[in-house]
Order: C-alpha cells, then sequence, then structure tokens
C-alpha cells in the first residue's frame, strides 16, 4: 500500500475513534449507530494492519 494512502487511512481511523469516543459518552453501546461506527472501524483497522 502506498504510503501516502496508508496516511489518509490513519486520518479516517482517528476521526472515527473520536467521534466513537463521542457517541459512546452520549449513547447506549447498542445503539445501531454506535454499532456501525464501531464496525467501520473495524473494518479500517484491518485494512491498516493487513497493509
Amino acid at each position: 500500500m502506498k504510503e501516502n494512502h496508508k496516511n489518509n487511512l490513519l486520518k479516517t481511523i482517528e476521526k472515527l475513534r473520536y467521534e466513537l469516543n463521542n457517541l459512546g459518552k452520549t449513547k447506549k453501546l447498542t445503539e445501531r449507530q454506535l454499532v456501525q461506527k464501531s464496525q467501520q472501524l473495524d473494518t479500517l483497522l484491518n485494512m491498516y494492519y493487513s497493509s
């Protein structure tokens, strides 16, 4: 994976982590929106670490 793409992926991961942490403060951990963000983060992390 190109370094630039990996850096962009890392920035997206950090943004999602921030959003997920904020959602976790105001929503139940089982709410659909929070679960979807968590799944998106999992996917991005898998992409990042498999490259």
